[in-house]
């Protein structure tokens, strides 16, 4: 009997733990410890600091280049850290949130040649933890050693590589039929990653046809606006409206995918906001904080189209990248229904951005 979790299981785990600063640990040719920068304690620190290994900080390049920094590395750059190095030094090159106030933080010397393999992987387990993208990783010479007498959490660098590049499968947990105020012919799906992240939901209108197009809209959740009803995006709008069509029209699918502040997560987004409020655009934002202008994953959308038994649409959306993964993964988009709404005082820069430099169609 094996009572052992796999790695996916594995997986979920060492989130958990890099959310409370345990080091997780990654095996492979150049095993290393990695600890998220977000949630790294004096006290971790220190222990760190004794092991018989030189840590660094891995930062994504576009972090590196608010910093000033060479990614030697592409997409990435691994800083050494200078003598008498402590947590909040390591917090202030992670967290834009000082950079007009302390604009300096350097020097900074980056590493060039040897593997970044596991410097890679950390900096994606972390965003998959909705933590800010930066990582503390330490080369390791005896890793089973140190993870076994601190029972650590072991991960291995190419079955990672591969869970984390690939779309996790989901699975129907249950849907039931939900009146809602624009159709009371509503019913909702709950769909389960098997990597333990978050759900994602299907609201269906009525009985749409599986043999025709249906009306459909990939909306990203975003408390803010759909909860809280924000002025600072259009989403709640877009999310009010789409239900509104579907409802006339008496049928039609709503993707709710849990991608919150496009892939990085509520806290992220609120420091995006933040950073806004300091004069940074929506993109600018994102970047600073050492994320892509776009982190979602819309494959997820397409999975639960097909299971369940559509494989074309009318696609209710204002982003053209949306349109060509769906073509991508095989879905025929045979309209897209525009969604122009939302826009007011608070979110014309906001919804301008978008446009100039994501391409979005107002």
């Amino acid at each position: 009997m094996n009572l052992a979790p796999d790695m996916n299981e594995l997986l979920a785990r060492a989130r958990a733990d890099l959310r409370m600063g345990v080091p997780v640990l990654i095996s492979g040719p150049d095993p290393v410890l990695i600890l998220a920068a977000e949630t790294l304690t004096p006290e971790r620190l220190t222990q760190v600091q004794t092991l018989d290994a030189m840590p660094v900080l891995t930062i994504t390049s576009q972090r590196a280049k608010t910093l000033k920094v060479v990614a030697y590395d592409g997409d990435l750059a691994r800083i050494e850290l200078p003598n008498g190095c402590n947590a909040a030094w390591i917090s202030a090159i992670a967290d834009p949130s000082d950079d007009l106030r302390v604009p300096m933080k350097g020097p900074l010397k980056s590493q060039r040649g040897g593997s970044s393999a596991s410097h890679r992987l950390a900096i994606r387990l972390i965003k998959s933890a909705q933590l800010l993208p930066a990582a503390l990783v330490v080369a390791i010479a005896n890793p089973h050693k140190i993870a076994h007498d601190n029972a650590l959490t072991i991960l291995d660098l190419a079955v990672c590589e591969h869970l984390l590049t690939a779309l996790s499968p989901l699975h129907a947990v249950i849907n039931a039929g939900l009146p809602i105020k624009a159709s009371e012919h509503g019913k909702l799906h709950v769909m389960r990653p098997e990597d333990g992240s978050e759900e994602h939901y299907a609201i269906e209108i009525g009985r749409p046809a599986r043999n025709l197009p249906v009306l459909t809209r990939l909306h990203s959740a975003c408390f803010t606006g759909d909860v809280l009803g924000s002025l600072k995006c259009d989403c709640g709008a877009q999310l009010t409206a789409a239900l509104a069509q579907m409802g006339d029209e008496g049928q039609g699918v709503l993707l709710y995918l849990n991608q919150e502040g496009r892939g990085i997560g509520l806290a992220n987004k609120m420091r995006a906001y933040s950073l806004q409020d300091q004069g940074f655009d929506t993109v600018e934002a994102n970047h600073r904080l050492g994320f892509e202008d776009d982190e979602r994953d819309f494959r997820i959308g397409t999975d639960i189209l097909k299971s369940m038994g559509f494989s074309a649409v009318r696609l209710l959306t204002n982003n053209p990248k949306k349109l060509k993964m769906m073509a991508a993964c095989g879905l025929v988009v045979s309209e897209r229904v525009p969604l122009k709404v939302g826009k007011n005082r608070y979110n014309q820069k906001y919804l301008s951005v978008k446009a100039s430099k994501s391409g979005h169609l107002f």
